[in-house]
């Protein structure tokens, strides 16, 4: 059992595990995402609570130094195990004993080791226990639930996957969810144990991502003011499903052809994960269903760029088949944009359904065609959509997320 420190309540250094992925690193790029911006923000906003939080992720780049300050009281240090580059995800569980290894001396100057996702949470296990030290986890995603959630033809999430998470369950002393949903489901599918399970939503920089100029915005980026533009924002794998928002588009020209001279659907991001190639056909699929001209591929953008497209667009489509939270979602109504979701796990949390935008059950071009022409045709809805997603953004924030970080720290050292 782990004791309270000197301070009798909250730690002063936390280590924070983040193995597969940096929080320095770009979001929509590789394996990164909501996640990165999760531990970076958390991070900081617990450096500048007095913590000192060290976050250790694996080296990718033999040109990187060993440590480096992201923040105020935070730094990031860069571990060799394996190859010093870029590796696929699914050969990261081999590496674990040797990540854990390079750490596992320094732990004599924390209170608290905090995990990311499975793979760090493998790592948290090990050493946590090594050093009697409490341990909070945060899955970020489930295994079991995003193979429940999984579309057909989509790759299952592996076995080890699974075991791994269900041990991470067994171990741990606090686990953190974005939702009481996901709370239900560490429950349902892990047999989380009563109290152990502690609320932490996530935030959104709203010094980033606020209401804008949507005119201004266009003319720096060379978007037409008349265009009618539907935004995709994430990393493109089939799980985030861009394919869906391509087949709604040509749905709603095939429903009415004159929309093709206005209309525009923006996809920014990269490939990810062991389906990275499945992005290579969506030209393909653009080209057969002949909305070449609508549909406009673009790579990943720095997020006070990634604002800018947020201001371009007229209504934001996150049509994911899993999202814990839906951090894309939270920042497109934070600049005011409405958004059209999946009616599926956090983002039900995330879109206040009729309020700041539509939920769309399940994935039919059909349904989803309809959803967002409803948003783009009825001028007067989309701009009270718009108006209540900037306030509903505005009560999420990083502050309040670091807040109940905190509580759960204190309650794992009570544990």
């Amino acid at each position: 059992m782990a004791t309270m420190n000197s301070r009798g309540e909250y730690p002063n250094r936390v280590a924070m595990i983040s193995m597969h992925t940096s929080p320095l690193e770009t979001p929509g790029v590789g394996d990164a995402g909501g996640l990165n911006v999760y531990v970076a923000e958390v991070a900081r906003r617990l450096g500048e609570r007095g913590l000192h939080v060290d976050i250790f992720t694996r080296r990718r780049d033999p040109s990187t130094p060993p440590v480096l300050e992201a923040f105020e009281r935070v730094d990031v240090h860069h571990v060799t195990a394996g190859p010093t580059e870029p590796i696929a995800k699914e050969l990261l569980p081999d590496l674990v004993p040797q990540f854990a290894s390079q750490i596992s001396d320094r732990l004599g100057n924390y209170d608290l080791v905090h995990s990311h996702y499975w793979l760090s949470g493998l790592v948290g296990v090990e050493l946590a226990a090594a050093a009697n030290l409490p341990l909070v986890h945060t899955m970020h995603t489930m295994a079991r639930v995003k193979n429940a959630a999984r579309g057909s033809g989509h790759l299952t999430e592996p076995d080890i996957r699974e075991q791994g998470e269900a041990s991470i369950v067994g171990r741990t002393d606090v686990l953190t969810a974005n939702t009481l949903e996901e709370a239900s489901e560490l429950e349902a599918h892990y047999g989380a144990r009563p109290g152990q399970v502690m609320i932490v939503p996530p935030g959104v920089d709203l010094h980033v991502f606020h209401p804008c100029d949507q005119p201004k915005s266009r003319a720096q980026l060379g978007v037409s003011q008349d265009a009618q533009v539907i935004l995709f924002v994430g990393r493109i794998q089939p799980l985030k499903a861009p394919d869906v928002l391509i087949r709604a588009v040509a749905r709603m020209i095939e429903n009415r052809p004159q929309r093709r001279d206005r209309l525009k659907l923006i996809i920014i991001g990269s490939p990810s994960g062991p389906e990275g190639e499945w992005a290579s056909r969506l030209p393909e699929l653009v080209a057969s269903l002949g909305v070449g001209d609508v549909v406009e591929f673009r790579p990943h953008s720095p997020r006070e760029e990634l604002f800018r497209w947020y201001c371009v667009s007229d209504v934001v489509g996150v049509p994911s088949y899993n999202e814990s939270f839906g951090l894309v979602a939270l920042e497109a109504q934070a600049c005011g944009r409405p958004v059209v979701a999946t009616d599926v796990g956090g983002l039900r949390h995330a879109v206040d359904d009729g309020h700041t935008g539509i939920l769309v059950p399940g994935h039919d071009p059909d349904d989803w065609a309809a959803a967002l022409t409803k948003v783009l045709d009825d001028q007067d809805s989309s701009v009270r959509l718009g108006v209540n997603a900037a306030a509903h953004a505005s009560r999420f924030s990083w502050d309040n997320s670091a807040a109940a970080t905190l509580e759960a720290y204190h309650a794992a050292q009570l544990r």
